[in-house]
């Protein structure tokens, strides 16, 4: 009885490594999920702080 109750514990070892495993992948879609979603957003406020500056820019003489 001993030993199976043992067996049973040890076999449970690489239990709480694998649940972590799989918590920190779905963290992982997720993040990714998001930055994907976000992507056209974080190009369009980068493409119109380029254009700010540029033109920002040549209004003072600093671009031809």
């Amino acid at each position: 009885m001993l030993t199976k109750i043992v067996c049973l514990y040890e076999g449970e070892q690489g239990q709480g490594t694998t649940e972590y495993g799989l918590v920190l992948g779905v963290i992982a879609v997720g993040v990714v999920g998001i930055l994907f979603g976000i992507k056209l957003e974080v190009y369009n406020l980068y493409d119109k702080s380029v254009r700010v500056i540029e033109q920002s820019a040549r209004s003072v003489g600093l671009l031809d």
